[in-house]
């Protein structure tokens, strides 16, 4: 007759899974996508002021410029019959058009002895890619004499 053998104790009992690995995975992974992300100071590092945030009685030696983004991405600047197209190819990272508008715009600041002013009105069906655009783009401009910091 055959003997049975008896399991033991040890092999009854329920198996257990380490993930201490797979934890130590994570955090490198966690690691690696903080560490090759691009943080791009100049789109967070822009001074804005709501137009009720500074109330002032003194009243700007310069016409402030008004730049006005639609909901196609076109870039117009001025207000009225005055306005004008400045950039509407969306797919174009670049706003040349607009980058000399605001140059000649901190150039007759600067002559006028006055900081420069810009406000801009957004569309609320604009892309933000393109908000972004308009806004590196009055960080790149140049500053007035008076003001360390672009408009």
């Amino acid at each position: 007759m055959a003997r049975h053998k008896r399991r033991s104790r040890e092999e009854d009992s329920e198996p257990e899974l380490d993930i201490s690995s797979l934890i130590d995975v994570c955090f490198l992974l966690l690691i690696y996508f903080l560490v090759t992300s691009t943080i791009t100071p100049r789109e967070t590092d822009l001074g804005m002021s709501l137009p009720a945030a500074n109330p002032s009685n003194e009243q700007p030696k310069i016409e402030p410029m008004f730049i006005r983004v639609d909901a196609a991405g076109v870039i117009y600047s001025g207000v009225g019959a005055g306005q004008q197209q400045l950039d509407s190819d969306t797919s174009v990272r670049e706003v040349p058009l607009l980058d000399s508008q605001l140059n000649l715009y901190s150039a007759a600041a600067a002559s006028a002895g006055s900081n420069p002013l810009v406000q801009v009105y957004v569309d609320p069906g604009a892309t933000q890619q393109r908000v972004i655009d308009v806004l590196n783009a009055l960080a790149g401009a140049p500053a007035s004499p008076r003001s360390p910091s672009p408009i």
